[in-house]
């Protein structure tokens, strides 16, 4: 089994917000999971790959559910191929 650092269809390049940015190559549909962005461990917060290099939006087209022990980054619309993914920075309940 291959390590993937992050989930098929997503690729990493030079964004207009900030930096780097994660970018998608295939169409993702409203409600789609997208991935694991960040680990809870005792008192620590952990980021995966996918969390490293998402950036900032006020209006962003995906949105993490937090759950007790991991957020995961979920699509709030259709993004398609080319779009640069994007949520709210928090570690909050929505």
């Amino acid at each position: 089994m291959n390590y993937r650092p992050l989930p098929e269809g997503l690729t990493i390049k030079n964004s207009d917000i900030e930096g780097l940015g994660l970018f998608t190559e295939k169409p993702i549909r409203a409600g789609e999971v997208i991935g694991i962005t960040h680990r809870f461990i005792d008192e620590e917060i952990l980021r995966t790959p996918l969390g490293g290099f998402y950036n900032h939006s006020e209006e962003p087209n995906c949105y993490s559910k937090i759950e007790p022990t991991l957020a995961i980054m979920i699509a709030k619309r259709d993004i398609e191929v080319g779009e640069e993914l994007t949520t709210t920075y928090t570690i909050c309940p929505l």
